[in-house]
């Protein structure tokens, strides 16, 4: 009996330090969990590189999904909403990478250097930097400069994301990268003075009878942040803070969205020398706040879109104009008089394992100068956080996780697990709070995702030493996010592409 007496006072002892050590474990039935279909999700992670899912397959794929999609969509054209679809970039870009690791690496280095690009844009606008010192606008522009030939550029930008959209009359479609942190919507040009490599034919403004130049004195020319003049027509610059840019002639174009309408007289840039973004894309379509985005050019009320699994050949759709989904959380679109492109999210703070952990909320606030704040962006991939709000978050997780294998970190990521013998998982649940006191609960495969085939996985947020928080396009998978550009509000539907 004094033996079992003995036991039971050790058990109780070794129960009371476990307690100390991870309080959360005295309360774990209040938590809140999702799973992990590990074995699933590797399994899609090997069929990318699988002899039989190759970029001409996967094209066809898309094509065909294009046509039956078309054949079964009604015409949406007479309720004033235009749709175009959306897909991710391993769909339709041929990698040369050897392994799924080796394509996490190339997507988180094309991260870092979008991030970087929207943080030199907020800072060159709010400091009041003149982006034309980044490249002379004559030099990139000279004559016998548009003689060259085709060349091809790298992938230093984020272009996760594109959409299929026409452009002249006749219409021609483009692949075109999605971003919402960007104005200027453009397309690389002929002739070419330096062009990277892209998917579709090279646009020819003379092959279609809607193109039209835009003289130096239009409105739109004068609301470009950099622009020049040559012969009375009008040159555009737009430069991405990570030495990337577009430069060629402002113009107008007809453009149209799949079988729901076109638009007429949009103003765009016809990029005749273009170097560091997107390969694989023919331009980019601008869906940020300001004057010459899409949405206000074609004044739209709305926009929307779902982004697919980014490892999925399957596709949705980009919507403008198309009413609120239901079963939605909202939040309010919060306005930055010093900065118009970013959509600025009302952001509270975060919850785990369905306990709301703690952060100040003035760390998303945007103060008077216009610095801080959470913009919600399509072409971000990881959502990033100031130091104090991420470590307060990464804390909450790993408490919650003291069962699962740590490992060492990858790339940008410092909170990683091995789940190579592990067929499915239980981790916390993460959500985001709003302001209005609405909730966000995602997905675990939109917080933890495998960062290579042999079961790593990672905490897909990261720390930035900006104070300018975003948004990504992994927190974003399988979720419509609805503009309210009307209202002043932001939607997210899940599991509704």
């Amino acid at each position: 009996m004094a033996k079992d007496c003995c036991t039971t006072t050790t058990t109780i002892l070794t129960l009371s330090i476990l307690l100390l050590l991870f309080p959360s474990l005295s309360t774990s039935s209040t938590f809140t969990y999702n799973s992990i279909d590990v074995f699933a999700s590797l399994r899609s992670t090997l069929n990318l590189f699988s002899a039989d899912n190759n970029n001409a397959q996967l094209t066809q794929q898309i094509h065909q999904q294009q046509q039956q999609q078309q054949q079964h969509r009604p015409n949406k054209h007479n309720d004033g909403t235009l749709s175009v679809e959306i897909h991710p970039r391993i769909s339709l870009h041929a990698h040369h990478y050897t392994d799924y690791k080796q394509l996490v690496q190339s997507r988180l280095a094309r991260d870092s250097a979008h991030v970087n690009s929207l943080v030199s844009k907020a800072e060159f606008k709010l400091r009041g930097i003149s982006r034309s010192e980044l490249k002379p606008m004559d030099a990139a522009l000279a004559a016998e400069d548009l003689e060259a030939p085709v060349s091809s550029g790298t992938s230093l930008g984020s272009g996760e994301y594109f959409s299929r959209v026409g452009v002249g009359s006749p219409s021609k479609e483009y692949f075109m990268v999605i971003d919402t942190g960007s104005d200027v919507s453009w397309l690389q040009c002929q002739p070419c003075s330096d062009c990277y490599q892209q998917s579709d034919p090279i646009y020819t403004p003379s092959s279609s009878s809607t193109y039209s130049p835009l003289t130096c004195s239009t409105r739109e020319c004068s609301t470009l942040e950099v622009s020049a003049c040559r012969n009375s027509a009008c040159l555009y610059q737009v430069s991405y803070g990570d030495g990337s840019y577009t430069v060629g002639e402002f113009v107008t174009e007809t453009v149209s969205f799949g079988t729901s309408g076109k638009i007429p007289k949009v103003a765009i840039g016809c990029g005749h020398d273009n170097e560091g973004l997107f390969v694989g894309a023919a331009g980019l379509l601008g869906l940020g706040g300001g004057p010459l985005s899409l949405p206000s050019q074609i004044k739209a009320t709305s926009f929307s879109y779902c982004l697919v699994d980014r490892d999925s050949p399957k596709s949705s759709s980009l919507e403008f104009n198309s009413a609120k989904p239901a079963d939605c959380v909202t939040a309010p679109l919060i306005k930055n008089n010093k900065l118009n492109t970013f959509y600025y999210v009302g952001l509270s703070g975060f919850s785990v394992g369905g306990q709301q952990i703690s952060i100040p909320p003035t760390l998303f606030d945007v103060d008077e100068s216009g610095s801080g704040g959470v913009i919600v962006d399509s072409g971000t991939a990881v959502t990033r956080l100031p130091t104090q709000a991420y470590n307060s978050l990464r804390t909450a997780f790993t408490r919650l996780t003291p069962h699962l294998k740590s490992t060492t970190g990858v790339a940008l990521f410092d909170t990683c697990y091995d789940f190579s013998s592990m067929s499915s998982v239980k981790v916390p649940t993460v959500a985001f709070q709003f302001a209005g006191g609405q909730t966000l609960d995602l997905p675990a495969k939109n917080y933890l995702i495998p960062v290579d085939s042999a079961g790593t996985y990672c905490f897909a947020f990261a720390e930035t030493t900006s104070s300018m928080s975003i948004i990504g396009n992994v927190q974003q998978q399988g979720i419509r996010v609805h503009y309210d550009l009307a209202r002043s509000q932001v939607a997210f539907s899940p599991n509704n592409c």
